[in-house]
């Protein structure tokens, strides 16, 4: 396999969202409802915020590539909390899952935390999310902590608070 993991070019925005949407299509009917899942598709993967973000400083874009198609991505940010970097998304296309294109995102993550000298990574995944909740285990992540967040349109997150501390 020659995965290519880099940053996300202006190019690839639209690219990243049309994946962003088959991702979540497939994975969150069993989660949340289709209102929902389209809310939160428009919210979180406008083209025009995606380009905003990608120019802030402390923000990071990555792709994973196979040959020229995206087949993963991850976007992390500053927290708060000098010593937090937050893990905002991570997703990688279901052919392409156990396959280490995760692990290889994450890394990247990792890495950012520690040139930004952040000893902690932190992320929200939905309570029902099984199958995130244990690939962030196994990456050495905890439950530290359930939170419900109104998201507007009538709709919230119920999720779980995860961190992993950076040896």
């Amino acid at each position: 396999m020659s995965l290519l993991i880099a940053a996300l070019c202006d190019d690839q925005v639209e690219a990243l969202g049309a994946l962003a949407r088959h991702i979540w299509l497939q994975h969150y009917p069993s989660i949340i409802s289709p209102a929902q899942i389209d809310y939160m598709l428009n919210q979180r993967y406008d083209a025009t915020a995606i380009r905003q973000h990608m120019h802030q400083p402390g923000n990071g874009w990555d792709v994973a590539q196979q040959d020229s198609s995206l087949i993963g991505f991850v976007h992390y940010c500053l927290d708060t909390d000098p010593q937090r970097l937050k893990l905002d998304k991570l997703y990688v296309h279901p052919d392409w899952q156990r396959r280490g294109v995760g692990a290889a995102l994450l890394a990247r993550v990792e890495a950012a935390a520690r040139r930004q000298q952040r000893s902690v990574i932190q992320l929200r995944t939905n309570k029902h999310n099984h199958l995130a909740l244990a690939a962030y285990r196994k990456y050495g992540f905890e439950i530290v902590a359930e939170v419900v967040t109104d998201i507007g349109g009538g709709f919230v997150m119920d999720d779980y608070v995860l961190e992993k501390t950076l040896a």
